[in-house]
């Protein structure tokens, strides 16, 4: 049997004992060289290339020798591989049909040549994992959605502002916070300065207007939820209470609206910082909107307890708005909540944390505790204006 030659750089292997030049075989010369004119660093690597086909001559299974005549022999192996390996290197074409049968032979050789060997990083979760389906994770929510009426909370508020935008984060100390809600969208927010307790910060909202006070800096801003108005230098006036209401209390799921269930991975990490993947439930909900229809939100469901651990909430261009993660479930008054809820503005690169400290689920909440009156003597900013009178003192009485 005539072999194929191997070839290898400027140099082509004819058989175990000689070789010819590259460039010779292409001119159609003759002249065989042995092989112990080749550079001694090519020459051991010729070698070890027969070596390794050797052993995995000696080492392929019976079976895969009657499958494939052209392994039973190591003649017929050798030319196989070879045929195939200078077919790559001289034609470059039809990998897809030589790559399959080049790594079921070198799978089985244990020779170092072209195999590497390396740790696979991440992880499969060993926690153990509920079952549900896509109707019981959407009463889920509803259920709870229809379940609370108001909440009056005790928080710790951690936030930050800045990203990549900014080109910095800026974080904020720790303050105390009082947080009212109360169906279907009005909320209250004080924030209060460390140590002192004095007012940080004021916020009210029915859904549609806010205000928002702040006394260090004397200012009483008015405005509306739904329109937007980044501003760079005091990055936290970009806060809207709405933002914080739809995360803080989940959005039943409409009829009108379409849920689809998919199955997939949320990423941990372990006490090492070792990446864990852990298999969730994700609920996207498709609402239809006057121009069609449009992704609106997406609840990731955890497969240890069955409980929302994180919400996208995406604006009508579909990006995504809002993205709040909930952590560490407890039972408060007997419902089920969130005692660590992280609200995130990719637009405008503000984040807010809200460690629960007390809630009080379905307490009576009045009228007058979302009222917050213009403070004398501040700085109101109208957000719904032009920008030349964003500004006016505000009138004594």
């Amino acid at each position: 049997m005539v072999r194929p030659p191997f070839v290898s750089g400027r140099y082509i292997l004819e058989s175990e004992k000689t070789w010819l030049p590259r460039d010779r075989a292409v001119y159609g010369l003759a002249g065989s060289l042995p092989l112990q004119s080749l550079p001694n660093e090519q020459a051991r690597g010729f070698r070890r290339v027969f070596a390794c086909l050797i052993r995995q001559y000696n080492g392929t299974s019976a079976l895969i020798k009657a499958s494939y005549p052209a392994f039973a022999t190591f003649p017929g192996l050798y030319t196989q591989m070879v045929e195939r390996h200078s077919y790559i290197l001289m034609r470059r074409s039809s990998s897809f049909l030589t790559v399959p049968l080049f790594l079921a032979v070198l799978s089985t050789t244990g020779c170092g040549l072209w195999l590497r060997k390396r740790p696979v990083e991440d992880q499969y979760s060993k926690a153990a994992l509920k079952e549900s389906t896509q109707q019981a994770l959407i009463d889920s929510i509803n259920e709870q959605a229809e379940a609370i009426h108001s909440l009056k909370a005790t928080v710790d508020i951690d936030s930050s502002v800045g990203g990549m935008k900014k080109g910095q984060v800026t974080d904020y100390k720790e303050i105390r916070g009082i947080v009212l809600a109360r169906k279907p969208d009005a909320l209250h927010m004080i924030g209060l300065m460390p140590i002192v307790r004095t007012t940080a910060f004021d916020m009210v909202s029915d859904g549609q207007d806010f205000k928002l006070w702040i006394p260090p800096r004397n200012k009483f801003v008015i405005g509306k939820n739904d329109v937007a108005t980044p501003n760079t230098d005091q990055p936290m006036e970009n806060i809207r209470p709405q933002n914080i209401y739809e995360a803080l209390l989940i959005r039943h799921i409409d009829r009108d609206e379409i849920a689809v269930l998919e199955n997939d991975y949320e990423i941990l990490h372990d006490s090492k910082g070792h990446r864990i993947l852990q298999e969730d439930y994700e609920l996207t909900i498709i609402q239809k909107y006057q121009e069609g229809w449009r992704l609106a939100r997406k609840i990731i469901f955890g497969r240890t307890d069955l409980k929302p651990h994180r919400q996208y909430i995406y604006s009508e261009d579909g990006r995504v708005a809002t993205d709040a993660r909930y952590a560490e479930y407890k039972d408060f008054g007997g419902f089920s909540f969130p005692s660590r809820i992280e609200i995130f503005r990719p637009q405008e690169e503000y984040d807010i944390t809200l460690n629960m400290l007390k809630v009080d689920i379905n307490k009576p909440l009045t009228d007058e505790q979302f009222v917050l009156e213009q403070p004398s003597g501040a700085v109101v900013i109208h957000l719904d204006r032009p920008q030349s009178s964003l500004a006016m003192p505000l009138e004594k009485k």
